[in-house]
């Protein structure tokens, strides 16, 4: 019941936006009452929050899945990192972007300190990554916004081109001719 009502609130923000998400509204997307929302999230903050730890969580085992398919130094985290962030270079279009972000931004900013502390120590591994800590961040910075600009769907790169951008920045992290 948990995951539903997880994937009803996600839903709910990325189709009708952030003012819509109410304990209500994600109980009727899937046939629940509110008292059953309140059963496993008290509050619309701690189904927030619980939303930005899944997505965390999610990421952080999608960087550490990616690293050990190519542990190959230097810049195997950096790789990491933007597998995590774009998918696999083989996919044509960007993985579905969160909307934990934009729910904690609408509702309490506050809730983003565990991820930002989090990030923090992602972009520690990128700094000790074995490349220059410059073009580790250039990759991250580069990954970080074409996955903005596919979230908010300002003017995204086709398909053909996100697999050349992800490619680069493959290569750009130290990969001979990309993975």
């Amino acid at each position: 019941m948990r995951r539903a009502l997880l994937d009803a609130a996600a839903t709910v923000v990325a189709v009708r936006g952030y003012a819509a998400l109410t304990l209500e509204a994600v109980g009727q997307a899937i046939g629940v009452s509110k008292g059953g929302v309140l059963y496993h999230f008290p509050t619309k903050e701690a189904l927030v929050a619980a939303l930005l730890e899944e997505m965390t969580t999610a990421f952080e085992a999608a960087q550490i899945a990616a690293h050990a398919a190519d542990p190959t130094a230097p810049g195997a985290w950096t790789r990491a990192y933007v597998t995590a962030t774009l998918g696999s270079p083989t996919d044509e279009s960007a993985p579905p972007a969160s909307v934990a972000l934009l729910a904690a931004v609408g509702y309490a900013p506050s809730l983003l300190q565990p991820i930002q502390a989090r990030y923090g120590d992602w972009v520690q591994r990128l700094e000790h990554d074995g490349l220059p800590a410059v073009d580790a961040h250039v990759v991250r910075l580069a990954a970080d916004g074409l996955w903005a600009t596919e979230l908010f769907n300002l003017a995204p790169p086709d398909p053909a081109l996100r697999a050349r951008i992800h490619a680069r920045l493959t290569e750009l992290s130290g990969a001979s001719g990309g993975q």
